[in-house]
């Protein structure tokens, strides 16, 4: 080969080579990296068929021993109780290895996101999506009291009232989707803490609709001062229990990638208890929102739709949120009980 030339083009040139040098290396790496990535996929397949198969043997074999209990000896029946628990361990112990494997995405993923695979191969990919999860809530939070405050007290226009209502739809709907992402993922959110705030978007989507008009000056005020306290109280609750839940995981008493919620569930019981009048005032808040807008519906001069629409929501909210936390309440001064089993 030529010695190159002097000058610029020679340092072009002598770049150049360098460059070279390090493509094949690149290319080599990432030759390696497509072959491990076509060993990943076979494993994960493999890894999904064992768990699906072993998955339906156990619960063969939970559906025999339920049928062959009545009829069991007192001593046999202590042996079938523990393997009953074993198999309720065998079944968390799928849970956390599909959490890590690629899955069909649920109804709703599917309809906003298509088939597209958001399982995070690696706990800190998790933890750090979690985090994020997290703090979007808190900012929007934040974001939401001042909006709020700014509509109550400093500004009576319809037009800022939109806003803040589309802004409640846009959170709500990322909210959900996000929830729907770390489910995929192994975050362990139990049923209402997540189906109201479907309810949610919806409220908030007839809110926006609702044009301006008597029956909307008479409700504005009342609704804009209850979502002040929803978004004060919501701040409270995940300051302190992003605070307590880092504690018990330190502990190792909860899952890494258990969230905070809106409500009250039984591992707040320590340290948490002092939250209960803000949320059952909040509770009787929403009801007193429903109350509200039905006896508006009532009223001759009312012509839109939205009122009844808004008040059932709410009513739903009320039920939902009231006696789910009478139940994790009942659950939790039972188990506390002498000789009943903590959970």
């Amino acid at each position: 080969m030529h010695p190159p030339p002097p000058g610029p083009l020679g340092d072009c040139l002598r770049d150049w080579e360098e460059l070279q040098q390090d493509f094949q290396s690149t290319q080599e790496t990432h030759r390696l990296y497509r072959l491990k990535l076509e060993e990943l996929t076979k494993l994960q397949s493999n890894c999904t068929s064992s768990i699906t198969r072993q998955k339906k043997r156990l619960q063969e074999l939970a559906l025999v021993l339920r049928k062959c209990k009545p009829s069991l000896s007192s001593g046999a029946e202590e042996a079938a109780r523990e393997l009953e628990n074993q198999i309720k361990e065998r079944q968390s112990l799928f849970f956390d290895m599909e959490s890590f494997l690629p899955k069909k995405n649920g109804l709703y993923l599917s309809l906003v996101l298509g088939n597209v695979n958001v399982t995070l191969l690696s706990k800190q990919a998790k933890f750090a999506y979690k985090d994020e999860y997290e703090k979007f809530k808190l900012y929007l939070t934040i974001i939401l009291i001042l909006i709020s405050f700014t509509c109550r007290f400093l500004l009576n226009s319809r037009v800022t009232d939109a806003t803040f209502n589309f802004l409640l739809v846009w959170y709500y709907c990322t909210l959900t989707i996000r929830e729907s992402i770390l489910i995929n993922n192994g975050s362990r959110i139990k049923g209402w803490w997540v189906m109201h705030h479907y309810v949610s978007t919806f409220l908030s989507g007839v809110m926006l609709t609702w044009p301006d008009g008597l029956m909307y000056q008479r409700f504005r005020n009342q609704f804009l001062s209850f979502s002040m306290y929803q978004s004060f109280v919501q701040f409270l609750q995940y300051y302190y229990q992003s605070g307590c839940l880092y504690r018990l995981r330190a502990l190792g008493e909860r899952h890494t990638m258990d969230l905070t919620v809106e409500g009250f569930q039984s591992w707040m019981w320590r340290g948490l208890t002092f939250l209960l009048p803000f949320l059952f005032f909040g509770h009787f808040w929403q009801l007193f929102n429903a109350l509200t807008l039905f006896n508006l519906a009532r009223d001759p001069e009312c012509k839109e739709w939205q009122v009844l629409m808004c008040g059932f929501p709410f009513l739903l909210l009320f039920l939902g949120n009231f006696f789910t936390t009478l139940r994790v309440l009942h659950q939790k001064s039972h188990s506390r009980r002498p000789g009943s089993k903590s959970e």
